[in-house]
């Protein structure tokens, strides 16, 4: 019975003191021959069907001993082979140690990164806080307490990822303030940068994406306080030559609702085809916060008012820098990020 055993195992030593033991290929060579699929050693194992049950464990014993030896074997001449290979390679080449390193490149902030640090330190020192939300909402803090019921049409301006029937992935980051406005109470200022994600791709459009929203709520505050807060806030970034003009129109959020354009910054207002002949490009949407959405997180619409406003940092950032395509700034691609 253990005549096969001692065959293979006599032939396997004979072979590996044939081999070099300075070839890996050579060594790999000799394990699929043994050890593979098809190997000696398997088609061993593959006889324990023929055999009575009671013949199986001593069988099966034999086997896995002769199994380890070889494979403890092919390791041992496995790890010769590579230390000879290396030695090999080290041997027929020489490194002048004397001449300088390549040197690793400094780093930089991404370009996003950076405009959302700077829009964070202008809101900060203009007495905001800062708010941190979550990707994944539920639809009364994305959609129902931001005054947008089930059957309200302004559900189709924007394509949402929906993970259940009344969980998703947050369309814009206006949920934030609800959150906040459940667990403080005004006065307050807060600012909410995160995430967020729509189904849209385009040259200008991605479907994920940064955003920054803001909301002031106090008493007396009016639509003169946002113009004021956001004429500021786009000398900041744009620098003090930027024009800023605000269109009517509609969030179900804000009563009155504006759109934010600044002058073009490719063209200097003068009309491109980045700009559609205009002078303007869009960068968010604004308003007075609506007397509904004070209402369902238990604020006195009566004794305060507010303002919220939204922009995208993807395309602050993409007119900041000039960068014809939104989706270069998500790319990583290195040479497009070495230019910042």
């Amino acid at each position: 019975m253990t005549n096969p055993f001692e065959l293979i195992k006599s032939q396997f030593v004979a072979e590996l003191a044939t081999t070099s033991l300075s070839d890996t290929a050579a060594v790999d060579a000799l394990r699929v021959k043994f050890l593979g699929k098809k190997g000696l050693v398997t088609e061993l194992m593959k006889q324990m069907g023929g055999l009575a049950a009671e013949e199986r464990p001593a069988f099966g014993k034999l086997v896995n001993v002769l199994k380890a030896e070889v494979d403890q074997a092919i390791e041992v001449a496995l790890a010769t082979a590579r230390e000879a290979e290396l030695e090999q390679k080290l041997n027929s080449g020489w490194v002048d140690i004397s001449l300088p390193g390549d040197g690793i490149g400094a780093g930089s902030l991404h370009p996003l990164y950076e405009i959302r640090e700077e829009i964070v330190d202008f809101f900060m020192g203009m007495g905001f806080h800062v708010e941190s939300g979550r990707d994944v909402e539920t639809d009364w803090y994305n959609f129902e307490a931001l005054n947008t019921p089930p059957d309200h049409p302004s559900r189709d301006m924007q394509d949402t990822f929906y993970l259940d029937k009344k969980v998703m992935l947050r369309t814009h980051t206006s949920g934030t303030q609800i959150h906040y406005m459940e667990t403080h109470k005004p006065p307050f200022r807060m600012i909410a940068p995160g995430h967020v994600f729509r189904v849209d791709s385009d040259a200008t459009h991605a479907p994920m994406f940064q955003q920054v929203e803001g909301l002031v709520v106090d008493r007396g505050i009016t639509f003169a306080h946002l113009k004021g807060l956001l004429f500021l806030w786009a000398k900041r970034l744009f620098g003090n030559e930027v024009k800023m003009r605000f269109r009517p129109s509609f969030f179900p959020f804000t009563e009155p609702s504006a759109e934010m354009d600044i002058s073009c910054v490719f063209c200097s207002g003068a009309g491109c085809r980045r700009c559609k002949h205009t002078g303007w490009m869009e960068i968010g949407g604004c308003g007075c916060v609506d007397p509904n959405v004070l209402k369902n997180v238990g604020i006195d619409g009566e004794e305060f008012t507010g303002f919220a406003f939204g922009f995208g940092l993807d395309r602050i950032a993409m007119l900041r820098h000039q960068v014809p395509e939104i989706g270069l700034l998500t790319a990583n691609d290195q040479r497009f990020l070495r230019q910042f």
